[in-house]
């Protein structure tokens, strides 16, 4: 099977790639013969997280757009693709505030850009039949498009609403959201309109190597080994639902092997907690595994500040679907994956310094004038 990965070297998509080459891709029913890796390489795109797999000779990472349809044409046909891994995206919520407009070329029309050069190889190859609206769809072989999204597409839930489901309605609240929304409801057109092969996934936050510095997590590691203080929104309240990002990749890997065309599944690991609480979780964690370098308290590091504009106050998932059909679930639980992380960005200073050197300085973003 000939695989085209985009975004495969940023955070959740390098996992990616590392999995399934490195871990037990075939386990899951997924027997790699290449992986194409089509990346921008913007401000998010880092080169050495797929240092791992330099040498494997399955592997070829390729700079590029996904708006580029000359060139994502190209690489279906030349590399013989089977499967895309939609993984490419714009998505930290602060970005889309002070800059909309690159999430949604990035997310829709990127999207639609793949899509509609996928649609054009399947039938070409002969991998996929186009019935038209309404009609069964089998999947020809390996073929299809694996498009990965977010819970934040469903909104904002209160404190004793039930998860989010499969059937829950849309309503994102802010342009990343937004971006992602659109990009999830041009795959379902191409499932039901044209019978091309898709699957989507939503997932909960995700944590663990190789996460940009500007998300939750890395940041509060490097400020709390700095003894900086630590930037809490509003009054730190808000609940998000977390996994750690190999579970995540399990389930990517398990949904294009068996996933049934035109479903979509949430992937979390039931891990609700307050940001104000993952951050206490944070500074004991690394107390625990760098003691010499904790020179305060979380107390002492934590500031409330001004809260982000229209901040949704609660992410929870119910995974039971893909659980039922696909008996996937998580292998990590949430202080194993988290001393896991941790001691990777202990052990990997000299990746967040490069990026600090260069990209990203620990400052605020998506504040509204």
């Amino acid at each position: 099977m000939n695989l085209l990965v985009t975004g495969g070297a940023g955070f959740i998509g390098s996992n990616l790639v590392n999995h399934l080459l490195n871990s037990d891709g075939a386990s899951h029913g997924l027997e790699i013969g290449r992986i194409v890796t089509l990346d921008k390489l913007t401000y998010a795109g880092n080169i050495e997280n797929l240092a791992v797999v330099d040498a494997d000779p399955r592997h070829l990472l390729v700079r590029g757009d996904i708006c580029d349809s000359a060139l994502v044409s190209s690489l279906l046909v030349d590399h013989d693709i089977d499967m895309v891994m939609h993984l490419a995206a714009e998505s930290h919520v602060d970005r889309s505030i002070d800059g909309p407009e690159a999430f949604m070329v990035t997310n829709v029309l990127g999207t639609f850009h793949l899509l509609d050069c996928f649609l054009r190889h399947v039938r070409s190859s002969g991998r996929a039949s186009a019935p038209g609206y309404g009609k069964p769809v089998s999947r020809g072989g390996n073929c299809l498009f694996l498009h990965v999204s977010t819970d934040e597409v469903f909104g904002s839930l209160a404190i004793k609403d039930p998860a989010f489901r499969e059937t829950t309605p849309y309503a994102p609240n802010n342009p990343y959201s937004a971006s992602k929304a659109g990009s999830d409801h041009l795959v379902r057109s191409y499932f039901h309109t044209y019978g091309l092969p898709v699957v989507t996934l939503n997932s909960a936050n995700n944590y663990g190597p190789f996460q940009f510095p500007e998300k939750l997590i890395p940041l509060m590691i490097r400020k709390t080994l700095r003894g900086e203080p630590l930037p809490i929104y509003g009054n730190g309240e808000q609940v998000r639902d977390w996994i750690y990002v190999v579970d995540n990749c399990r389930a990517m890997a398990m949904a294009a092997a068996s996933g049934q065309p035109g479903s979509s599944y949430l992937v979390g690991a039931r891990c609700e907690l307050k940001n104000v609480e993952m951050v206490r979780h944070i500074v004991a964690a690394v107390t625990e595994l760098a003691p010499e370098r904790s020179i305060k308290t979380a107390d002492e590091l934590i500031r409330f500040v001004m809260d982000r504009p229209g901040h949704d106050s609660r992410y929870a998932i119910d995974p039971a679907r893909i659980t039922n059909e696909l008996g996937w679930g998580p292998r990590e639980t949430f202080a194993s994956g988290l001393h896991k992380t941790v001691q990777w960005y202990l052990d990997h200073e000299e990746w967040i310094e490069s990026i600090e050197s260069s990209r990203y300085h620990g400052e605020r973003l998506g504040i509204v004038d």
